[in-house]
């Protein structure tokens, strides 16, 4: 009977072991390991949650005609094709009350034919805050009016998936001031991207209408 007991007991002692590992306890006794905690990881903040709108944004100025400038992104299809960017211009026709849609048509050159690219951006509780909405939540472009006097030019941003596109518009072609674009390289630089990811658009040679065989709606690559 003693074998007997002595045998279960080696058992007993070799479960725990290959259980619990060998960690010792005062006396030499063997005792299973604390549990360790798992550090807290810091929640993500994405780029445009650190970029505030303006100050007081009326978006009811921000109607009519914007010209693309420059342009501010590590996307890949501009970094492929960022020497290659057509002239591109922007309409923004306002709503009748704050709280609808901005309608925005942006007309652009492909393979020498001029499109017109239709789209809607919603208002939210921020003003200043834009979104245009993807097939699904995860897909949506986040769109804040970062810097305007609404009568020269206007730094947007765009933000999908967790990539930041920043873009600056003029009123014209011709009287941006050259302390405005050293503005917008300096909030670029803020965001992590330096001269080599600023890719200037054409002042010239826009298009004008589209026919309706060339008018789509879509959300944008970048």
């Amino acid at each position: 009977m003693a074998g007997v007991w002595r045998y279960a007991m080696a058992v007993v002692v070799l479960m725990c072991v290959c259980v619990w590992g060998t960690t010792e306890a005062v006396g030499g006794a063997r005792s299973r390991p604390r549990p360790q905690r798992r550090p807290r990881r810091k929640p993500t903040v994405s780029p445009i949650d650190q970029t505030p709108p303006a100050q007081n944004v009326d978006i009811q100025q921000m109607g009519g005609t914007w010209y693309l400038l420059n342009s501010a992104s590590k996307c890949s299809y501009l970094m492929k094709h960022g020497t290659k960017v057509e002239p591109t211009v922007m309409t923004l026709t306002l709503p009748s009350t704050p709280d609808e849609p901005l309608s925005v048509s942006t007309k652009t050159r492909h393979n020498h034919q001029c499109w017109e690219i239709l789209q809607v951006y919603n208002p939210t509780p921020t003003p200043g805050h834009l979104t245009l909405k993807g097939l699904r939540p995860e897909l949506n472009t986040e769109i804040v009016i970062g810097e305007t006097d609404y009568s020269s030019y206007a730094v947007i941003y765009y933000q999908k998936q967790g990539k930041l596109t920043m873009k600056l518009y003029g009123r014209s072609v011709d009287n941006l001031s050259e302390p405005t674009l050293t503005k917008f390289e300096q909030l670029a630089e803020k965001q992590g991207m330096g001269l080599a990811y600023l890719f200037p658009f054409p002042t010239y040679s826009h298009c004008g209408s589209v026919d309706q065989d060339h008018v789509i709606n879509c959300v944008p690559t970048c």
